[in-house]
C-alpha cells in the first residue's frame, strides 16, 4: 500500500469516527433530561453511607451476659393484654362523613317543605330522588334536626321537624333556565309527597331572572390563570418533571400528567396545578418521553386570597425555569418578561376586592360552589 492511500486511509477513519462522535453528543443532548437517583438519606438529614454486607467480625458487639437486663426490650405484651370479651365493650367511634356546604339563599333557590308531623332520618333518606342534580346544577336537600336544630343532610338515627330543598342558581355551566327549575319542582314535589309534607315554591321567572344575574356577576369575575413552561434547549423526561416539582412541594395529583400542590389546609383544593402531556405520563418508557412544555396553572375563585396564591406561581415559574433550563410564557407561548406579572397582581387584587363586595370572597364555601 502506498502512502497516499495509507495517509487516505487514517483521513477517513479519523472522519468517520468524528462523524460517529458527533452523532452520539448531538442525541444525548438531545436526549429528554432525566431525574437523578436519590441516595437514601438518614432522620438526620445526612446521606446514608452504603455498606456491602459482610462476615467482618469486628463489626459485631459482643454484649456481657450480666448486662442483658439493661436493653431496651420494648413493652411487655402481657401489660397490654386485652380480654377478648372486654374488647367487645369498648365503644367503637363513629364514623364521620364530611358535612355538604349547606344551601345558601345566595346562590340556591330554595324552597321550603313543611310535613305535618315529625320525619325520621331514615324515612327521609328513603324518600330523597336517585340523583343530585336538576340538569347541570347541583340539587340537596336538608332537614331541620330536632335535637340541635341545625339544618342538615338528613342522617339515619335523627328526627327533622321540616325540610328545604335547594337547586344552585349558577355554575360554570350556566344559568338556572326554566327547564331545570321544573326539572327540581318535579324532585322536590316527589320528595314532599313521600313525607307527606306541604311544599312552598318561589316563583320561577324571578328566580331564573336572579340566576341570570348571578351568572353574568360570575362570568365577569371567573379568573383561571395559565402559563407554560417551554424547554430553551433539551427536553424533558415526565420523571425529570415530577422530581424538579416534587422539590416545591408538588404532590402527584388524580389523572395522570397532573401535579398539584396542595393548600395549607387539608381538603381544600389545590393552590397551583401542574400539568404535562398525558401520553408522555402513561409511555411504557416515561424516560423516552419528550416534554417540551408544562402549563402551569391557577383557579383565582377557589385559593382564598391569603394564600397568596399568585406569589406562589411567579416563586414556582422562576423556580422552574432556573432548575429546568425553561423559560416562562403565555398560553401562547410567547415569552413573558418579569414586569408583565406586576399588573396581573394589581388585577387580582381588584378582582379579591369585588368578590369580597359581593360576599362570595376567593376561596370561601360559596365562591368554590359557584365557580365549579
Amino acid at each position: 500500500m502506498s502512502t497516499l492511500q495509507l495517509s487516505l486511509a487514517i483521513i477517513g477513519g479519523l472522519v468517520l469516527a468524528l462523524i460517529v462522535a458527533y452523532n452520539t453528543w448531538t442525541s444525548r443532548r438531545n436526549a429528554p433530561k432525566r431525574a437523578l437517583p436519590q441516595e437514601p438519606v438518614d432522620p438526620a438529614g445526612e446521606p446514608v453511607q452504603r455498606q456491602e454486607p459482610g462476615f467482618d467480625a469486628g463489626a459485631a458487639v459482643a454484649v456481657p451476659p450480666g448486662e442483658f437486663h439493661g436493653l431496651d426490650r420494648g413493652p411487655d405484651p402481657s401489660e397490654h393484654a386485652v380480654d377478648a370479651d372486654e374488647a367487645l365493650q369498648l365503644p367503637v367511634p363513629p364514623f364521620s362523613l364530611e358535612r355538604r356546604p349547606g344551601l345558601d339563599p345566595l346562590i340556591d333557590v330554595i324552597a321550603s317543605l313543611q310535613p305535618e308531623h315529625v320525619v325520621s332520618g331514615d324515612a327521609a333518606l328513603a324518600a330523597l330522588p336517585p340523583t343530585r342534580r336538576a340538569g347541570s346544577k347541583p340539587f340537596a336537600i336538608e332537614g331541620l334536626n330536632e335535637a340541635n336544630q341545625q339544618w342538615e343532610t338528613p342522617a339515619p338515627g335523627q328526627r327533622y321537624q321540616s325540610f328545604q330543598a335547594g337547586v344552585q342558581l349558577a355554575n360554570r355551566m350556566g344559568a338556572l333556565n326554566e327547564i331545570e327549575f321544573s326539572e327540581f319542582v318535579v324532585k322536590a314535589q316527589a320528595f314532599a309527597d313521600a313525607i307527606n309534607a306541604a311544599p312552598d315554591f318561589p316563583d320561577m321567572l324571578q328566580e331564573v331572572a336572579r340566576a341570570r344575574e348571578l351568572d353574568q356577576f360570575a362570568s365577569d369575575h371567573d379568573a383561571q390563570l395559565m402559563f407554560m413552561l417551554r424547554a430553551r434547549q433539551a427536553a424533558w423526561s415526565p420523571g425529570y418533571v415530577q422530581q424538579n416539582a416534587a422539590r416545591l412541594g408538588f404532590v402527584p395529583g388524580a389523572m395522570p400528567g397532573r401535579l398539584v400542590l396542595p393548600a395549607s389546609a387539608q381538603g381544600l383544593p389545590p393552590l397551583l396545578t401542574l400539568g404535562y402531556d398525558t401520553q408522555a405520563a402513561l409511555a411504557e418508557d416515561p424516560d423516552q418521553s419528550a416534554i417540551r412544555d408544562i402549563t402551569l396553572s391557577l383557579d383565582v375563585a377557589q385559593v382564598h386570597r391569603t394564600e397568596q396564591p399568585f406569589a406562589r406561581l411567579r416563586d414556582v415559574g422562576a423556580a422552574l425555569c432556573e432548575a429546568m433550563d425553561g423559560v416562562l410564557c403565555d398560553q401562547n407561548g410567547q415569552p413573558l418578561p418579569a414586569m408583565a406579572m406586576d399588573p396581573i397582581a394589581a388585577d387580582l387584587e381588584l378582582l379579591y376586592d369585588q368578590l369580597d363586595g359581593r360576599d362570595l370572597s376567593a376561596g370561601s364555601v360559596l365562591a368554590r360552589r359557584l365557580f365549579s
